[in-house]
């Protein structure tokens, strides 16, 4: 007689509380929750390491830009143009005043020059007994004075040729020549020589 058979026995047991889905991992809420965290750590920005090389998300992600520090270099340079260019205008000031100095001297010299065969002609005139040029020569050598002319007295001077043209000389008792006579009044003009004095020389 055959034995009755037992279906509890054969049939495999299902484990499981009642309202659970059949076939579901047991840790797909854990992998859920991870994936999650992950993305949350992106988007805040903190470093996360992985196996990849990745190395720091969050230096990755952040780009360097400082409104203030691009805005205190473009004033660094700007301040630096300014200056070049300051120094520039300075330089080519002070030229430009030398310069304009310098061009007003040499008109004034050149117009000095050309009255000093006014002054010689006076000084002849004064020789030969005109009474009436003193005044006159006496007042055109003062102007010229006061724009830097000055007349060289050089009798009892040692003889200079920078500063002296010997025409006529006499025998002295040895030593250096002395300038004994001033045939033709020598000039300077703001302490430079501006005509040599033409002079008689002795020795």
């Amino acid at each position: 007689m055959a034995r009755p058979t037992d279906h509890g026995s054969d049939r495999p047991a299902t484990a499981g509380a009642p309202g659970d889905e059949p076939g579901a991992p047991d840790g797909a809420d854990s992998l859920d929750d991870g994936v999650a965290g992950l993305d949350a750590l992106l988007q805040t920005g903190v470093p996360v390491e992985s196996d990849a090389g990745v190395g720091d998300l969050g230096e990755v992600l952040v780009v360097d830009d400082d409104p203030v520090r691009a805005a205190q270099g473009e004033r660094d340079e700007y301040r630096d143009a300014l200056q070049r260019v300051k120094a520039e205008f300075d330089n080519y000031r002070k030229r430009t005043i030398k310069a304009e100095a310098e061009t007003r001297e040499r008109a004034s010299e050149a117009l000095v020059v050309a009255l000093l065969p006014v002054l010689d002609a006076c000084d002849a005139a004064i020789v030969h007994d005109a009474a009436d040029v003193g005044p006159i020569s006496k007042m055109l050598l003062e102007t010229l004075q006061k724009q830097g002319l000055e007349p060289m007295v050089v009798e009892g001077q040692t003889f200079d040729p920078l500063q002296h043209e010997a025409v006529l000389h006499e025998p002295g008792e040895g030593g250096e020549s002395i300038v004994v006579e001033s045939l033709r009044t020598g000039y300077l003009w703001k302490g430079r020589v501006l005509r040599p004095a033409m002079v008689k020389v002795r020795g």
